[in-house]
């Protein structure tokens, strides 16, 4: 079972103003698909603490996959996507793109994400968009691949494939 944090950038989830429904269906989908959902925090459209939450989930919590919400658009307080480049050692630009290209089959507005996903040491950072609708339709979307994606990323990709 791979280990899940979820991280929503929301200036007004992090006051309480807002209720983070997106997050919710993050956890819902993970946990539902066998995935050990293990952190969740909300945190305001800041890009340095973003950052910083994200070097904390990956090197000191060591999970596996991180999933984000929020802050991918076009506003001025938008930083999840920079937040994220400032602390990968590689992008995984396929993923972010297929869910561009799934998306863009729904509403055209999908070509205004700015979501990035990439990898930091073990660990696999995704950002979906802020919207509980589009984050179901994405997060579904790459799922199948995602397990596979995961396996190869902490080398058991081959034990697994030998025990189906």
């Amino acid at each position: 079972m791979f280990k899940v944090g979820i991280l929503t950038a929301s200036d007004k989830g992090y006051v309480g103003q807002r209720e983070d429904v997106s997050g919710k269906v993050i956890d819902e989908i993970m946990t539902s698909n066998e995935y050990e959902v293990i952190y969740y925090k909300i945190l305001p459209d800041e890009r340095e603490m973003l950052s910083n939450e994200l070097i904390k989930m990956c090197d000191d919590l060591n999970l596996d996959l991180i999933l984000t919400t929020g802050g991918t658009g076009f506003s001025p307080r938008d930083w999840t996507p920079e937040a994220t480049l400032d602390v990968i050692h590689r992008e995984t630009p396929g993923i972010s793109e297929a869910m561009r290209y799934y998306s863009l089959g729904i509403t055209p507005k999908a070509m205004l994400s700015r979501g990035v996903s990439g990898i930091r040491n073990s660990t696999l950072i995704i950002n979906l968009p802020g919207s509980p609708k589009a984050v179901k339709e994405n997060l579904e979307y790459i799922l199948p691949a995602l397990k596979h994606g995961l396996e190869i990323l902490k080398g058991i990709a081959s034990e697994c494939a030998a025990k189906n």
